[in-house]
């Protein structure tokens, strides 16, 4: 494995540089083969209850793809408050190089998750920034670093204004500019619609998007700052055909029942890698970004 000087465990200004390192949670430890847990699918957004082999097989498959693109894979412990949601790592907190920053989730069950990620993050030695609190939400999938001093964040059901501001208060000090991006009611509050439902940042000034559901205000947010983008093949819309993350180097790693967007990357110069996500990502709504909260990119 890799290894990380003190000086760099954190470095979270980056959605697209070298993935060094890495925190996720299996089925295993978010309890998919509980059967407290799995009866609440219903009530927690699933399309149907799990299959806890097939998707700790294919989360398994997510691991060595993140192996053997050279990142040190850290593992979150089970807990007895963590939801099936809890494998969707991304959400619970936000790197920065000054810091972990812990999110209040604007889904309730999630909001254990959190102290579970200080509490993780604790023992690899990397510092806490701040925390969110009530009323604000936020939660990592509606944020995106732009640049090393802009961060664009989603208003919409999980990440709310008064969250945003609290990010502001946080980070203005830091020299980090926070800008917000309004998200689109599609299905309603039920639906996990995040701003990164919506784009994934692929390379320097590429980002693959749904570009019909983006806002106009963030297109052109976009646009003005020289994004080039590379739209989704809308028939894999409800296949998070969206959601693909940059491992660096113009690798990416993406959902293999996304066929026809993976070949349009393809053709548009990526080196995309696949794992399976039946299970693991189309029954929850989460796909590779969602599973993995980076710690460490450069």
């Amino acid at each position: 494995m890799p290894t990380v000087s003190s000086s760099e465990l954190v470095n979270g200004h980056s959605m697209v540089g070298r993935l060094r390192r890495v925190l996720v949670c299996s089925p295993h430890s978010a309890g998919w083969d509980a059967p407290g847990q799995s009866s609440r699918w219903r009530e927690l957004g699933f399309l149907h209850r799990p299959e806890f082999n097939i998707a700790q097989a294919q989360h398994e498959a997510l691991c060595r793809e993140l192996e053997g693109a050279g990142a040190e894979v850290e593992e979150l412990p089970s807990a007895a408050d963590l939801t099936l949601d809890a494998v969707y790592t991304h959400d619970a907190s936000l790197p920065s190089d000054f810091g972990l920053i812990m999110m209040r989730p604007g889904k309730a069950n999630r909001v254990p998750e959190a102290m579970w990620h200080r509490s993780f993050c604790k023992t690899l030695g990397v510092p806490v920034l701040g925390e969110i609190t009530a009323p604000g939400t936020t939660e990592g999938g509606d944020i995106l670093w732009l640049d090393v001093k802009t961060l664009l964040v989603g208003n919409g059901y999980r990440t709310n204004s008064d969250g945003i501001s609290q990010l502001r208060l946080l980070l203005a000090p830091k020299g980090v500019e926070v800008l917000s991006a309004p998200l689109p009611y599609g299905t309603g509050p039920a639906a996990c619609l995040h701003l990164m439902s919506l784009i994934s940042l692929l390379a320097e000034r590429t980002a693959l998007v749904d570009l019909p559901w983006l806002a106009v205000e963030t297109v052109e947010l976009l646009k003005a700052r020289g994004y080039k983008f590379i739209e989704i093949e809308y028939s894999e819309r409800d296949t998070l055909a969206c959601n693909v993350l940059a491992l660096g180097n113009g690798r990416l790693l993406a959902i293999a029942e996304n066929a026809k967007t993976n070949a349009k990357l393809r053709a548009a110069g990526f080196d995309v890698r696949t794992f399976p996500g039946s299970e693991l990502c189309i029954n929850g709504g989460g796909g590779p970004t969602c599973l993995t909260r980076p710690i460490l990119r450069g």
